[in-house]
């Protein structure tokens, strides 16, 4: 398995694994899966941003894949990022979330990120709650009743990752260009 930058050949298959998680899991809220043109919108917005998004090969094959996108549009945002990691139902169990948060955790510091932040759909997602937990990651919060889906009210697990030692000094970077206010 290699973890490599995202291309636009890769989008088919992103958009059909994130589709299957629409579908078949609370780790996002959204509905309805997105077309490929729509995921390819949101992947060059990410990258817009210079923030990484990656995924998860083997043999040709994308098994998943994982970005960091902006916490919140506001300026003092700028060094905070949240994760987002997709696996298909055929990789689940392999790795293959680990190999890519390892690697988004690493694309985040070498930007001079300070703070990754998790928003994790369903406290009884343990794989990710689990996942995340494994590579540094602490809750900070659970949020009740968050989100309506699957005929039942769900909730949000936040969790927190600092990155280049957090906000124990100045950053040495001029982190993420985002909005005023």
């Amino acid at each position: 398995m290699i973890i490599r930058p995202s291309t636009d050949a890769d989008l088919p298959a992103i958009a059909e694994i994130y589709g299957w998680n629409v579908l078949h899991g609370l780790g996002t809220f959204e509905e309805e899966p997105p077309a490929v043109a729509e995921m390819g919108r949101r992947r060059a917005a990410i990258l817009e941003r210079g923030l990484p998004y990656l995924v998860a090969e083997r043999d040709g094959a994308v098994l998943g894949y994982a970005y960091a996108g902006p916490f919140r549009p506001r300026a003092a945002y700028r060094y905070t990022v949240e994760d987002s990691v997709y696996v298909g139902p055929a990789a689940v169990g392999q790795g293959v979330g680990k190999a890519l948060l390892t690697a988004l955790i690493a694309a985040c510091e070498d930007l001079g990120l300070r703070q990754l932040v998790a928003v994790i759909g369903d406290s009884g997602n343990a794989a990710s709650v689990a996942l995340h937990a494994a590579l540094g990651f602490q809750t900070i919060g659970v949020a009740p009743d968050m989100g309506f889906k699957f005929g039942r009210w769900v909730d949000l697990v936040w969790m927190q990752r600092p990155l280049n030692g957090g906000g124990a000094n100045a950053p040495d970077a001029p982190g993420l260009a985002l909005g005023g206010g």
